[in-house]
């Protein structure tokens, strides 16, 4: 049985808290208090593709300072422009020889918690299932592309690539299929390519990512955006599994979107609750990232601004911050 630590308790966090303590791990949640109110009261419930559980043997904490230490992993599931913060609870919430492990969006998330953690003990998650919260202490798991992919921020240490074959098992056991991978920053990438194709415009348009695909003009800007985010890639020596952004394409659109069609995007979700969005460590790095190498990347560029734009807009409209 694993110790671990949930930081970041939201829609993807709570699933993997609830079927890990569903399977007998000892989990605590460190999340918004609405939900971790009616967590205490009732448990957690995760429902959706994989089946529906209600999971009981979990704690739920609204503060680092309720959650002990000692932990034997914490899985960070918060939203990137938290990671600098959390990166500190971790560092103080895990224990001597522990894995702190990213299961986030975006990129630059791993670079953030390694100024505070050995990056020998960091692992990133690339995660493309989506979650919903149904409501406080209820998750569904919507869609599920590909099983999850670890590997440590330290590729040839050979004791980091032992832990993260055990976390695989682990995860795994609990119902959630995860591979080990040989480069988490491709994974990464990867997963960027396919969050900048599809967050931004799904947010704006207030579509599922199957429309998206169909519609001529969507698949056009979505198109480009993954050839900018492919170039900057490249001159950024990721080594990515694909020859090419058409390549990368060809599988986008004929595996993972189709998996995911009924999805609707996160940052849509954010932007109806009048929420902080993820665009800056999407879009927005890959520009930033463009930018330094040389890169051109109008598309993303101009996808960040409209959604910063959308945000503030949103907020003012439901009193946000």
């Amino acid at each position: 049985m694993a110790r671990i630590l949930v930081a970041g308790a939201g829609a993807i966090g709570s699933v993997f808290g609830g079927l890990l303590a569903h399977s007998g791990h000892d989990v605590t949640l460190l999340g918004r208090a609405a939900h971790m109110q009616a967590v205490k009261r009732r448990g957690l419930v995760v429902d959706g593709i994989w089946g529906r559980y209600h999971c009981w043997k979990l704690e739920a904490v609204t503060a680092p300072v309720d959650c002990g230490t000692s932990f034997d992993a914490v899985l960070v599931t918060v939203k990137s422009y938290d990671t600098p913060v959390i990166a500190e609870v971790a560092a103080q919430k895990v224990c001597a020889d522990g894995q702190v492990i990213s299961l986030q969006n975006g990129l630059g998330n791993l670079e953030v918690l390694a100024r505070h953690i050995d990056p020998r003990r960091l692992f990133g998650g690339r995660v493309i299932f989506g979650a919903r919260m149904v409501e406080p202490g209820a998750v569904e798991v919507t869609v599920c592309a590909e099983p999850v992919r670890i590997g440590p921020y330290v590729p040839a240490e050979q004791k980091s690539k032992a832990a993260a074959q055990q976390w695989a098992s682990i995860f795994t056991e609990a119902g959630i299929r995860t591979e080990v991978c040989d480069s988490i920053e491709a994974e990464l990438w990867a997963k960027a390519f396919y969050n900048a194709a599809l967050n931004p415009l799904g947010a704006l348009l207030g579509c599922n990512y199957g429309w998206l695909a169909e519609n001529l003009d969507t698949r056009a800007i979505m198109n480009g955006v993954i050839e900018e985010a492919f170039a900057v890639a490249v001159a950024e020596k990721v080594p990515l599994r694909w020859a090419s952004a058409e390549a990368y394409r060809a599988e986008f659109y004929s595996s993972l979107v189709p998996r995911t069609a009924a999805h609707r995007s996160s940052m849509l979700q954010d932007l109806e609750q009048g929420k902080r969005t993820e665009v800056d460590a999407i879009n927005g790095e890959v520009w930033r990232r463009g930018e330094r190498h040389g890169v051109p990347t109008p598309l993303n560029a101009l996808l960040t601004r409209l959604i910063r734009a959308a945000t503030a807009r949103s907020q003012k409209r439901v009193g946000g911050p």
